[in-house]
C-alpha cells in the first residue's frame, strides 16, 4: 500500500518529501520537536507535545515509517526550494491520513514558527489533494482545527477558496487536551468539489505539480 505514495512532491515554492530517517538528521529532528524556538507556540492546539527525549523523536519516526508502509498516513517533510528563504531547510511536517474503507483522507500540518505567515499551508494542501483525488481516487478529504486555532482556521477557509470545499460544523469534546476537553471544527472537500474549482481555475492555475 505505501508505495502509493510518491516519494515526493513539488509546488511553486516547497518540496515535500517522504518523511522517514534518512531524509533527516534525527537529533536536528529531536531539537525541533523539543526545543525550537517557537515549539510550544506550534503544538499549543495540536495533539502533541514537545518531545522530552530523544527516545520519543526516535519513536515517532518509527511510527511514521510504519504508517507509510501500511498505507495508513502519508508523512511528508517541508522544505522550501531554492527559490524561498531558508531553502531546503526543514520548515514542518504535512500529512495525508487515508482511510480507504470510506474513501475518505484527513489533512494536517504543522509548521516551525519560523515559518508561519508564508501561505505553505495553502501550498502543501494543494499537493496533498491532488494526491488524495488524482491519485488515490478518494471521494472526500475533511479537514479539523482545534476551536480557538484561528490561524488554522484562516489558512484553511483560504485555501478552501481555491480548492473548493465547505465548514461542515462543529465536532463536540473532540479531543482531550491537557486538563480540558477541546471541541473542534471541521471542513470537507469532495472530488467533485475539487474537479470544479480545478476547471474554474484552470488545469494549471494551482501551480501544483507531482514528482515520483
Amino acid at each position: 500500500m505505501g508505495s502509493m505514495f510518491p516519494e515526493t512532491l513539488t509546488t511553486e515554492r516547497l518540496r515535500l518529501e517522504r518523511a522517514c530517517r534518512e531524509a533527516v538528521d534525527v537529533d536536528e529532528f529531536h531539537r525541533i520537536r523539543s526545543s525550537d524556538d517557537g515549539i510550544e507556540s506550534v503544538a499549543e492546539y495540536l495533539p502533541w507535545e514537545p518531545h522530552d527525549t530523544r527516545a520519543e523523536t526516535v519513536a515517532l519516526l518509527d511510527r511514521i515509517e510504519r504508517e507509510w508502509e501500511t498505507g495508513e498516513v502519508a508523512r511528508y517533510f517541508v522544505r522550501p526550494n531554492e527559490s524561498e528563504p531558508n531553502a531546503g531547510e526543514l520548515a514542518g511536517v504535512a500529512k495525508l491520513d487515508v482511510d480507504r474503507s470510506r474513501r475518505a483522507g484527513s489533512l494536517g500540518i504543522w509548521l516551525r514558527k519560523r515559518f508561519w505567515g508564508r501561505g505553505y499551508s495553502g501550498e502543501r494542501a494543494g499537493a496533498l489533494l491532488d494526491l488524495a483525488f488524482d491519485r488515490l481516487d478518494l471521494a472526500v478529504v475533511e479537514v479539523i482545527h482545534q476551536d480557538g486555532n484561528d490561524r488554522s482556521r484562516q489558512a484553511i477557509e483560504r485555501y478552501l477558496e481555491t480548492y473548493g470545499g465547505s465548514y461542515d460544523g462543529v465536532l463536540r469534546n473532540w479531543r482531550a487536551h491537557g486538563d480540558v476537553v477541546v471541541d473542534a471544527h471541521r471542513y470537507t472537500i469532495t472530488a467533485e468539489e475539487y474537479a470544479d474549482a480545478a476547471v474554474e481555475a484552470g488545469e494549471y492555475g494551482r501551480s501544483i505539480s507531482n514528482a515520483d
